[in-house]
């Protein structure tokens, strides 16, 4: 029986419940990442003791679950878009601003299908968009790949952010500390496109860059939905 379908214990002179504990726990993560999260540190932040939490959640993994699914409700479009682009294009923009409220949601993209009523929603709002334009197969390719493309750029973010608060050094302080190592290499000849890049690329932020390549996806998507049977 799943964490989602199992009763919850009777209620006892300190309240809890499930909400209270998953509201805790993303409260914990948002501090600290997913290390800080515990059953003892849960307990603590309701003034109850641990084990009384294994009567709603058995493990570590069932809280995790728990609060993924209460992000995907973070996730999970009010209104459904009528163009399909708009909707995988919403999927990824809300995914990433998720992302950036909680930072640890990074950590949990791109495994295992998650299967909470909030994650099943969105995946039903999601599929249901390419409804009529494709076979489901490759409507379920369509999404895996729109989603490869947004969980590889969320995790690349989010690593990013982390190591300037890591070593105090913003993008622009990075860079120029790295400039002179990186002049002398490129001074060498040996890497002329990385040199190009270097001079001659714009210095786009993360949100435009991430804009972009998320057009592109949705471009080449578009080329695939709309080829003629063979």
């Amino acid at each position: 029986m799943s964490v989602w379908d199992r009763p919850e214990p009777p209620a006892r002179p300190v309240p809890l419940d499930r909400e209270r504990i998953v509201a805790a726990a993303i409260a914990l993560a948002d501090e600290g990442g997913l290390d800080e999260v515990s059953f003892r540190k849960v307990a603590a932040r309701l003034n109850a003791g641990p084990m009384r939490l294994y009567g709603y959640v058995s493990t570590k993994q069932e809280l995790f679950d728990l609060m993924l699914d209460e992000v995907y409700a973070e996730i999970l479009p009010r209104e459904q878009p009528d163009d399909w682009r708009e909707a995988l294009r919403a999927l990824a923009h809300r995914t990433r601003h998720a992302a950036l409220r909680h930072e640890w949601l990074a950590d949990l993209l791109g495994g295992r299908p998650a299967l909470g009523p909030n994650a099943l929603a969105v995946g039903e709002a999601t599929l249901s968009a390419l409804d009529g334009l494709a076979d489901i197969d490759t409507a379920m390719r369509a999404v895996e790949t729109v989603g490869a493309y947004f969980t590889g750029a969320i995790r690349r973010e989010i690593a990013n952010l982390r190591a300037e608060r890591a070593t105090g050094l913003s993008k622009h302080d990075w860079q120029r500390a790295a400039g002179p190592q990186l002049t002398r290499m490129l001074a060498t000849g040996r890497f002329p496109a990385l040199a190009r890049a270097v001079h001659d690329g714009a210095d786009v932020d993360a949100g435009t860059s991430f804009a972009t390549g998320l057009d592109w996806v949705l471009d080449a998507v578009a080329a695939r939905l709309t080829r003629p049977p063979a």
